[in-house]
């Protein structure tokens, strides 16, 4: 079945954020992203807060996203800050931790031996897994798998981490290309300057410019410069 939608997936530190648009030309949208809200209330929203929380022994949680062991998004966010040492957040900044196993079941760092855990790559692996439900859920004929799916990294992370995004991401039944972030931030402001946008750039830079991209993240502040020029 050929793609029908380009789907992009902004895999962060805080939240996550899925977009999609027709390949074929039309708007973008952003995915409402279905995940317990309360204890036993689901809700779409447009981020997915990129938090995983282990439930104590015996604690009743429903699981209507098939997201057990773990819980994930807005409630788990909210209960992990109630009951110490059971949250997984801000995993993605461990992936670019070079003094770590990033395959090893190290989160949440530093708690007791009873706590689940998980790897770094294994939490980024179940926030796809639980995107990747929720875009089936809303577009039951269109695969995520078969569309074509970018997912963007930041532009700090080195050729480990991005090896280790793609394992989650395989993991997690998919097989993205990767995009920078401030790349991606690019695209998205000439998208929204157009063609005639650009021009007026270049023209008073005469014909070729530098753009400086600041990307404030939850974990990682980025600058870049991309040069850009005209082509004849």
């Amino acid at each position: 079945m050929p793609a029908r939608f380009a789907v992009g997936i902004d895999l962060g530190t805080t939240n996550t954020v899925v977009a999609y648009a027709p390949l074929g030309g039309g708007e973008a949208h952003v995915l409402g992203i279905p995940q317990l809200v309360g204890r036993g209330e689901v809700a779409a929203r447009p981020t997915l807060p990129s938090a995983l929380y282990a439930p104590l022994e015996g604690e009743s949680v429903p699981d209507p996203l098939q997201d057990a062991p773990w819980v994930l998004g807005a409630y788990a966010r909210r209960r992990g800050a109630e009951v110490a040492g059971r949250l997984v957040a801000s995993s993605k900044s461990w992936l670019v931790h070079p003094s770590v196993d990033r395959s090893a079941p190290i989160l949440p760092w530093g708690a007791e031996d009873a706590v689940p855990k998980l790897s770094p790559v294994e939490s980024a692996a179940r926030l796809l897994a639980h995107v990747r439900r929720a875009w089936e859920a809303a577009q039951p004929d269109a695969p995520l798998a078969e569309q074509e799916v970018v997912l963007t990294v930041p532009a700090s992370f080195d050729e480990v981490a991005r090896e280790l995004t793609v394992e989650a991401a395989r993991h997690a039944g998919l097989a993205p290309r990767l995009l920078e972030e401030p790349q991606a931030a690019f695209y998205d402001w000439m998208a929204r300057a157009g063609t005639a946008g650009v021009s007026r750039l270049l023209a008073s830079r005469g014909g070729e410019a530098l753009v400086l991209v600041v990307d404030i993240g939850g974990g990682t502040t980025d600058l870049s410069l991309v040069r850009v020029s005209a082509v004849d």
